[in-house]
């Protein structure tokens, strides 16, 4: 019994040790993180094959493995360990091979080549054996899919470029005659399309399934192999608009395409049904040349076109990931809903509407497992960073660990979900992060606000407000006017008004925090990314009480950002030309035409490559505020799009962050 009893007082004591070594987050967790990214099903229902990206400190950027995880979560076994990534995993429809996109050498004797470092298609037999490559083509393979026999892959691929063939080591210049001339991450646009070519996996042959002018993409297979469905924009100058539309053609070179629907907004992520005979689709509620204000909606028609229903057309919420059940009954489909994404579905023949998971988490991706029924979605939960889970019978279920150690070590702040009204009326929803330890007393309270604008903050595992919220800050994120995820008109409210309704929103959520004594009046601050850092700059500039910021790929004097950009569609849409509008487009330049008048220190950041909201929007702001007396600072970080992807420059923004905010609010 004495034995006993020590053994208990032992296991209570280690117990209490390991829960007194837990600490808060910090920036340099990060390099700790895990990301799974593409999942697929294996055609018996037995496996589920993943990517998981991992940061390699050493050399400053993330690996992605491929992994294979059974069906019960019991065997978990890595594939691959290249230095290179490997991703886009699938299984062959018989089952015995996994194919992966990858850039890794295949230790030809020309490994030195150029041609070495594009991403092709390699096949893994799952009996043994090296992976081996099975496409040798001269470009970047964008993504691929099997045929339903598994003799074929049709690969998406961009037309190759051959702006860098001259010996000389100094590129061509760059030469530009289309209406949208720049797009984040590609750079400069020439008039390269994306086009299908089919490979024979036995011989190695490919076929050139479309060619022109035209991008094609999302591409689906008819269940008898004999036919692809695809979206694709064939307007006469697709840069002014956004009229995708749904086209089918057979699987074969030469083969003419039939065009399926007609709405002038956006048709595109066609799924065939199991049986052939139907397509679903997502429509755009939206038919302006710029959709952005609407949101997608589920649809079905005819594998031929026509009888087409909208069968999401009574929920007001964006739908996406349309997946047919394995009966083809069902139509399953992600949608958010006030801060919650989940698996809902749809009757195809009725359009009854059923919630299939629920609860305040974030789902980002779903697949059906065709030999069960049942469903695997990646999942996030307040304190759980993304893990694969399953769905049986409408209970989700987890399937992966691969966050356990990261978490096991970390006090996470406590997060809660709240409302507030704006003073014209309008209801709020947030989210607020407050320390694991908070005493109660009124802490310095950061408002965080997520880009878009058309886009929430949801109960997803944030790491950059739990990060603030660690280091003794409470921290809302608001979603504000324009958001999504409460409906169309919700979003619509800030159509050609940016920066009014949008800064009602976040001081009504401070005045709602501050009189419930959450936070105090006297050390608010805010912050946030692209669009998030545009609201960071009208806010600073509408009211005084900010007593610090920290705006990120931001721009205030948005008549400047006309041409400078890539959303040149949107500008002529939603505010018009500049030459013939310019009192609208000063009017939406207010924090800049105004900086005299903002006190607020402010730290400026931006991706020096970032075609999406160029550096210069934060430079402007910089050199005014720089040059009224206001203490600024301006980051550039080297070689970044709009996302900052480099893992040393996220830490290091978030250890700005926390410096910037706590010399100014604690």
């Amino acid at each position: 019994m004495r034995k006993i009893v020590f053994l208990l007082c032992c296991t209570a004591i280690a117990w209490n040790v390991q829960s007194q070594t837990k600490r808060p987050l910090k920036p340099a967790d990060i390099y700790r993180l895990q990301n799974i990214g593409n999942a697929a099903i294996a055609p018996d229902g037995n496996w589920v094959v993943y990517s998981l990206s991992t940061v390699d400190s050493a050399k400053d950027k993330r690996d992605d493995n491929i992994w294979m995880i059974s069906w019960d979560g019991k065997q978990n076994i890595q594939l691959t360990f290249s230095k290179e990534s490997e991703s886009s995993p699938a299984f062959s429809p018989d089952g015995k091979y996994i194919s992966f996109i990858s850039a890794r050498a295949d230790g030809s004797e020309d490994e030195d080549d150029k041609d070495q470092d594009l991403a092709q298609v390699w096949l893994l037999d799952r009996r043994g054996g090296e992976a081996k490559k099975v496409t040798n083509v001269k470009g970047d393979i964008d993504s691929y899919i099997w045929s339903p026999d598994g003799k074929k892959l049709l690969l998406i691929m961009k037309d190759q470029d051959f702006s860098d063939t001259a010996a000389s080591e100094v590129r061509k210049p760059f030469v530009m005659d289309r209406f949208h001339f720049k797009q984040d991450y590609i750079g400069y646009l020439d008039h390269r399309a994306t086009h299908f070519y089919l490979l024979d996996i036995d011989t190695k042959n490919i076929d050139t399934l479309t060619t022109g002018l035209y991008d094609e993409g999302e591409p689906d297979f008819s269940p008898d192999g004999k036919q692809i469905v695809f979206s694709s924009n064939r307007t006469e100058d697709p840069d002014k608009n956004e009229n995708a539309d749904i086209y089918v053609m057979d699987a074969k070179p030469g083969a003419a395409m039939k065009k399926l629907t007609t709405w002038a907004g956006t048709d595109h992520a066609p799924k065939w049904s199991p049986d052939g005979k139907k397509i679903a689709y997502l429509q755009s509620s939206s038919d302006q040349n710029f959709t952005m204000y609407g949101q997608d909606m589920v649809a079905v028609m005819d594998a031929g076109g026509g009888n087409t229903t909208i069968l999401s057309k009574a929920i007001d919420r964006p739908f996406t990931n349309l997946r047919w059940s394995k009966d083809g009954k069902l139509i399953y489909a992600l949608t958010e809903d006030d801060r919650e994404s989940n698996i809902v579905s749809f009757d195809a023949a009725n359009g009854t509407y059923a919630k299939v998971t629920q609860g305040q988490r974030a789902t980002y991706a779903l697949e059906v497992n065709t030999a069960t029924g049942n469903l695997l979605a990646l999942m996030s939960e307040p304190h759980l960073p993304f893990e694969l889970f399953t769905v049986q019978n409408n209970t989700a279920q987890r399937l992966t660990h691969v966050q356990d150690a990261f978490l096991a070590t970390l006090e996470l702040p406590v997060v809660e979900g709240f409302q507030s009204r704006s003073s014209d009326g309008n209801l709020v929803s947030g989210i607020l992060y407050t320390p694991a330890n908070a005493t109660g007393k009124k802490l310095p309270l950061i408002m965080f606000i997520h880009g878009g604008p058309v886009a929430q903050d949801d109960y997803s595992f944030d790491i950059v407000p739990q990060m603030m919220a660690a280091a003794g800050f409470a921290v809302a994120q608001v979603n504000y006017r324009g958001s999504s995820g409460r409906g169309v008109e919700y979003t619509k409210a800030i159509y050609s008004d940016w920066g009014n309704k949008e800064v009602l929103d976040i001081l009504g959520a401070v005045d709602y925090l501050t009189a419930k004594g959450v936070a105090d009046p006297n050390r608010v601050g805010i912050g946030g990314w692209s669009y998030g850092g545009i609201l960071t700059d009208y806010s600073i500039a509408a009211d005084p009480r900010f007593k610090a910021a920290c705006s990120g790929a931001g721009s205030a004097l948005q008549l400047s950002m006309y041409g400078v950009d890539q959303y040149v569609t949107q500008y002529e849409t939603e505010l018009g030309v500049p030459w013939k509008n310019a009192d609208k487009w000063i009017k939406l330049s207010y924090p800049f035409f105004h900086a005299d008048k903002i006190k607020t220190p402010t730290l400026f950041m931006a991706g020096e490559k970032d075609f999406n909201v160029p550096s210069v929007g934060a430079e402007q702001m910089y050199q005014a505020l720089k040059s009224n007396g206001v203490p600024a600072q301006l980051v550039i970080y080297p070689g970044q799009n709009h996302g900052i992807s480099i893992p040393g420059y996220q830490v290091d923004r978030c250890e700005r962050y926390l410096a910037w905010f706590g010399k100014y609010l604690q």
